[in-house]
């Protein structure tokens, strides 16, 4: 299995804004873990603090190389 996350960060933030704001979004994926079977296919899209899309994650098929 390959999981992919893919987020694109508003360039006009600040180091402390973006740091803070990739943290965020990892810790809400990470606290929806359980609402998926992490198989393939899977995957959803990835929201900022202000419900805008900023990317997606999704379980591949296949190594990680």
């Amino acid at each position: 299995m390959k999981f992919v996350l893919e987020v694109s960060i508003d360039k006009g933030k600040t180091a402390e804004d973006t740091v803070g704001e990739l943290g965020r979004i990892l810790r809400y994926w990470g606290g929806n873990l359980g609402h998926y079977e992490l198989k393939p296919g899977d995957g959803s899209a990835v929201y900022d603090s202000d419900y805008q899309e900023v990317g997606q994650w999704r379980i591949d098929d296949g190594d990680a190389s």
